[in-house]
């Protein structure tokens, strides 16, 4: 909104500020203007003067799609050409440079659109012609700044804007003026926090802020500033080749005449045409940005494509390889391709319903909230398959830790009775633990437990009931026998499927038909994970009298875990944290996530470079290291062990997580082994990664 109201100002300034500031000579009815003898004789003297205008002041001067000189300086040069019957030829001059070297080289006869002080160019030896346009000058800064112009304060500004040198330094004395290439450059600078503030004219600021990556950026008026622009410049030689200071005072005053001659209705239409013909227009890339986060959903998305197709493909290499019955290959492959396509389908059209709602934010935060949800299934889809690839290659370990099954069963549960009772379902709970602290893997025994519940809630209609038991009995070793039951009233299950309940990717088709459709892969999975935890997995049903699983695991007794919620003084709005991540769409999401949440961040593309800032910080600078594992130059691993073999008294206590899609237990067990604390998978979950932040682990 705040860019369409500036836009508008733009164009009424244009209608109402406009001002030609050389009056009295007017062109004749043949359209040209009175010229002296001397004047004449020079005209017809002179082949095409060169003409070297600066690329990046759109809608003043820049190349077109040509390379061509366009924007309002084309259009008053051509008037011109019609009045006084010059010739011209336009050269664009570097990005950079200071665009009166040219002059005072000889390289040009003119420069276009440059900023009017004639004392400056006087004193530089340079004659310039009045200005044919007055606008104003205006701040930009990013929001949030506490600005004032008597702060001390960087302001950024193009190597060529000499002349706006020497006026800041009269104006405001305060401010420290740093070299840019472009006016871009500048605003870049300015949005990433390198500068405070920059000035520029108040047509090119509005061009530039439409772009959405610098929506952060503010527009501040500054009074009694305005901002002259010359039609051009022209060099006063005293002596070798090229023109006289004679020449040039003739063509000044040709110059000056034309611009004269030209109403400020004819200036201004000229300007709102060139504002209206280069409004600044979208691309791919700005379309990615200013939807960056469902850009992010679907490329993820992608990604998780193609891993599924690599691990279809090498299921299936293995169910051929082990000649395993065609009909379950058929049914893997049938299963698959609908698990596939089904949320890619979903996510191609979301995409372009987004791109079709791009002026309807709360269309676009539904259509977000879809893609979310979409893309969450497609993660569990993967992490089933990684699942079952590393069961299956018998690859997978527990990681056995102090566990409350208190607090475990607690968590369950409320975790699945609100899906539970929002389905209408009686939701039941009765556990007697007589050994509540055992030694156990956390998370795989509320997978197979939340796996067991969302069965039951699926397959039972509203108005049923769902029931978690749980008991234990101390086996003759002392080991603690632990014994859930999850039972349901649904409509329960074929004697015939019942025989394959445990196969991969195994679904009833009724239960199918009537949206309840899954990867099967969900009790093939659980099952051994109970087997691994020395325990089983186990069931009765009959048609539509409903299911009972029974599911047992052993483990030794253990001790009261410690206390997971850990006071380390430091809490999210003043810690830093530094980032190790090469992908720079990964840290780009990253980096937000944590801004958001008021964590101030330090970005390292390699671990070479994360090692290089972690070594010249100050002792406590950094709280947290997120890091990556496979990154070139260093790996995550060496790099954690190099920051622990540091010389300084943080490099054992600052905390590094692993931040990785590699979810392999191996990897795991080499992340701890390297020296780092904790483990969090990709795509992160800012939530865990909070609470891991603030000293909880799982």
């Amino acid at each position: 909104m705040k860019r369409g109201v500036f836009r508008f100002i733009s164009v009424v300034c244009v209608l109402f500020s406009l001002t030609v500031c050389a009056h009295g000579i007017r062109a004749f009815a043949d359209g040209t203007i009175e010229l002296t003898d001397e004047e004449q004789d020079y005209v017809n003297s002179h082949g095409p003067l060169r003409i070297g205008y600066v690329q990046d002041r759109i809608p003043i001067s820049f190349s077109d799609e040509n390379g061509e000189l366009a924007g309002v300086s084309r259009y008053i040069f051509d008037r011109v050409s019609e009045l006084s019957g010059l010739e011209f030829e336009y050269v664009p001059l570097p990005n950079g440079d200071v665009t009166y070297d040219y002059l005072l080289d000889g390289a040009f006869d003119l420069v276009s659109s440059v900023e009017y002080n004639k004392e400056n160019q006087t004193a530089r030896g340079i004659l310039i012609s009045n200005p044919y346009l007055s606008g104003k000058k205006v701040v930009v800064a990013r929001d949030g700044l506490d600005f004032k112009f008597d702060a001390h304060l960087s302001i950024a500004i193009s190597t060529g804007s000499q002349t706006l040198r020497k006026v800041l330094a009269t104006a405001y004395p305060n401010f420290e003026c740093v070299d840019y290439p472009s006016i871009s450059a500048c605003f870049d600078a300015v949005n990433n926090g390198e500068a405070d503030l920059m000035m520029q004219n108040q047509y090119l600021v509005e061009h530039w802020m439409s772009k959405p990556i610098y929506e952060k950026l503010k527009v501040i008026p500054v009074l009694g500033l305005d901002d002259q622009l010359c039609f051009s410049a022209v060099v006063a030689f005293n002596g070798g080749e090229g023109p006289s200071p004679e020449d040039g005072r003739i063509l000044i005053n040709i110059l000056n005449k034309a611009i004269a001659s030209m109403s400020e209705d004819e200036v201004g239409n000229y300007t709102i045409q060139a504002i209206m013909e280069n409004q600044y227009r979208y691309t791919i890339s700005d379309f990615l940005y200013h939807y960056r986060y469902a850009a992010s959903l679907i490329a993820f998305a992608l990604l998780v494509i193609i891993l599924l197709t690599v691990l279809l493909l090498r299921v299936h290499i293995r169910y051929t390889e082990n000649k395993v019955d065609a009909k379950v290959k058929g049914r893997f492959l049938s299963t698959m391709s609908h698990e596939i396509r089904t949320p890619l389908n979903g996510l191609l059209g979301l995409n372009y319903l987004m791109s079709q709602k791009l002026d309807d934010p709360k269309r676009l935060g539904d259509y977000l909230r879809q893609s979310n949800m979409t893309a969450k299934y497609l993660l569990s889809l993967v992490n089933d398959m990684l699942d079952m690839s590393s069961l299956q290659s018998q690859n997978m370990e527990l990681v056995l830790r102090p566990v409350d099954l208190d607090l475990l069963f607690g968590t369950v549960t409320s975790i699945a009775e609100n899906a539970i009772s929002g389905k209408g379902i009686t939701y039941n709970v009765r556990y007697d633990l007589e050994y509540p602290y055992i030694l156990g893997d956390e998370v795989r025994i509320q997978q197979v437990l939340l796996n067991l519940l969302d069965n039951a809630r699926k397959f039972t209609p509203k108005g049923g009931n769902v029931t978690l038991s749980v008991s234990q009995e101390k086996k003759s070793d002392g080991r603690i026998l632990t014994t859930a039951v999850v039972s349901d009233t649904g409509r329960g299950m074929s004697d015939e499927f019942q025989n394959h309940i445990f196969d991969l990717f195994a679904q009833e088709l009724d239960t199918v038909s009537k949206g309840n459709q899954g990867t099967g892969l969900g009790l093939p999975i659980s099952r051994r994970l109970a087997l691994l935890m020395d325990g089983d997995l186990t069931f009765v049903s009959s048609k539509d009298s409903g299911s009972t699983f029974t599911f047992t695991f052993t483990s030794s007794p253990s001790e009261p875990p410690e206390d997971n919620s850990v006071d380390n003084g430091v809490s999210p709005k003043n810690m830093k944290i530094l980032v190790v991540e090469d992908n720079e769409l990964n840290s780009e999401i990253i980096l937000e996530l944590l801004s958001e949440n008021g964590i101030e961040t330090c970005l390292a593309e390699n671990g070479k470079k994360a090692l290089e800032i972690f070594s010249e910080s100050e002792p406590g600078t950094f709280d947290v290291i997120l890091m990556d594992l496979l990154m070139p130059e260093m790996d995550g691993f060496e790099t954690a062990r190099a920051i622990r073999a540091l010389d300084r008294s943080d490099a054992q206590t600052v905390r590094i997580f692993a931040c990785t899609a590699n979810s392999y237990s191996d990897e795991k067990k080499k992340a701890f082994e390297s020296g780092m604390d904790d483990f969090i998978t990709k795509p992160v979950d800012i939530s865990l990664l909070l609470k891991k932040i603030n000293g909880q682990r799982n």
